[in-house]
């Protein structure tokens, strides 16, 4: 039995119909195919060249409007608003005027704060370090090290306090669901320099999802290829992604060469259905990813004194290292958007500030450096952007719990100021911007919206912010929506 002699099914024929009519014949066509049959059978070898060229893989690497200063970006999202005033922005007043009433005087510019107590100093002390100078706290001995670096913002604010909509406008530029994310609108942008793996891979954390769960990188209205992948960080990346039964290893290019064939078929009758081929190229990523997923999550390949570096193999560190670690492997092998989360808003500290956020610090706080050091070690530094930071700040006075016991206080959450930092491809290290009032409730200097940090994000990678829009209801929509932004400029090399 050859497969030559089948005929084509009349155009008309759905595809449902077509494949009940040929099940019977594709173990034929898959033998035929593994003796060396016609790849042409059915359009495939077409499918093949199509798949190949740039007009019909939606991955294929591109370059935007001007040059780029990064290829990738790691980007380190601390879910919950890690605090300013604690890490990277000390305030000698707060040490001053410890205990003073401060609520009354700004009433009216927040909002639903809970349990507010007095002006509370923080916790930890500061120094500067490396010759830059900058500051920041004993919870980060680690970091310190590596600051000259980092381009810190200092002067970072946001528009909502409340984690939903702040973290959906950190990372879609809206404050609502149903946008693209940042990773998102990159490699619709861009494409991706690496066709066995997802563009855009998500990290999350083992120990759950962050707040808005997998809404965090959407793809929104943009077609879902461009979509985050989530990768295990033990195990099998993606699950279901090898067949559970051993088979031959003629079966599966033999099976891959069908699937086409069929598929082909199928998009022929249905142009312009933008989610139908966004699922068949998730299909064919899918079937790709079975040799590489595995090898590049495989952290047994690397030295023990890099997984050291990491902290991999420390309880502490071990999960956020490994994750650390992965993600160099993934820009390292081409991938251009990779994101790490960290479990249950760890910095979101209403209580016991001084503990828990030291927690959060501990867990990140090797596996970051580790991560600076290793990509400056290998020369990657320059080619990736490594963006750390939250979706808020936090305010200068104490936030009291039920029991009213000062000694385990923390802060509540404040959009007026909060912090960020870049490294690596294109940002001018040892430098710090922008500044807020003497208590750190508020930037007042050299201002930064979220629009202008993903303008600036946008910019490192070539791509303007302006520019990279998308028809939706009839508006060109864009990350930085219809808001002006700014490209901060000062902390470029």
């Amino acid at each position: 039995m050859t497969p030559c002699a089948t005929q084509l099914p009349p155009a008309s024929l759905s595809r449902r119909a077509f494949g009940l009519g040929v099940s019977s014949l594709l173990p034929a066509a898959a033998f035929a195919c593994l003796q060396g049959f016609d790849r042409s059978l059915w359009g495939a070898e077409s499918a093949f060249r199509a798949a190949a060229s740039n007009q019909d893989n939606p991955l294929a690497p591109r370059l935007g409007p001007q040059p780029p200063r990064a290829r990738a970006v790691i980007q380190l999202f601390m879910n919950g608003g890690p605090s300013q005033m604690d890490l990277f922005d000390p305030k000698p007043e707060l040490d001053a005027h410890h205990g003073e009433a401060y609520f009354a005087k700004i009433a009216g510019e927040v909002e639903n704060v809970k349990d507010a107590g007095a002006l509370m100093r923080s916790p930890f002390r500061f120094a500067q370090h490396g010759d830059s100078g900058m500051w920041v706290s004993s919870a980060l001995p680690h970091l310190a090290r590596q600051v000259d670096k980092l381009a810190l913002i200092r002067s970072l604010h946001t528009t909502n306090i409340t984690h939903e909509p702040a973290l959906y406008l950190a990372h879609s530029g809206r404050m609502v669901s149903g946008h693209p994310s940042l990773g998102s609108w990159v490699t619709w942008g861009l494409g991706s320099e690496n066709q066995n793996l997802p563009a855009y891979v998500v990290l999350d954390d083992p120990l759950g999802l962050p707040i808005n769960g997998v809404e965090n990188w959407s793809a929104g209205y943009l077609p879902a290829n461009y979509q985050g992948t989530r990768f295990r960080s033990q195990g099998s990346p993606v699950l279901n992604l090898r067949p559970s039964q051993p088979e031959p290893p003629q079966v599966a290019p033999a099976r891959a060469r069908l699937t086409t064939a069929l598929d082909d078929l199928h998009r022929r009758e249905r142009p312009g259905q933008g989610q139908l081929a966004a699922r068949m190229a998730s299909y064919e990523l899918a079937a790709r990813m079975q040799l590489s997923a595995g090898e590049a999550l495989d952290l047994s390949q690397e030295t023990a004194a890099t997984q050291a570096l990491y902290g991999v193999g420390e309880p502490t560190t071990d999960s956020y290292g490994r994750r650390c670690l992965i993600a160099r492997r993934l820009v390292e092998r081409g991938v251009r958007f990779v994101q790490l989360f960290i479990n249950a808003q760890i910095w979101d500290n209403h209580t016991g500030l001084a503990t828990d956020m030291q927690a959060a610090c501990d867990r990140t706080d090797r596996p970051i450096a580790g991560l600076l050091t290793d990509l400056e070690q290998r020369g990657l530094l320059d080619q990736t952007l490594v963006v750390w930071g939250g979706e808020f700040g936090r305010l200068p006075m104490a936030q009291l719990p039920p029991d009213k016991d000062e000694r385990k206080a923390g802060r509540d959450h404040n959009k007026n100021a909060g912090v960020c930092w870049f490294a690596g491809g294109g940002v001018r290290g040892g430098t710090t911007h922008g500044a807020t009032d003497e208590l750190g409730f508020a930037a007042v200097a050299d201002r930064v919206g979220i629009p202008d940090w993903h303008a600036t994000i946008l910019h490192l990678l070539g791509l303007d912010h302006l520019t990279l829009a998308v028809d939706h209801g009839g508006l060109p929509e864009r990350l930085t929506g219809v808001e002006h932004a700014r490209v901060v400029r000062e902390i470029l090399a």
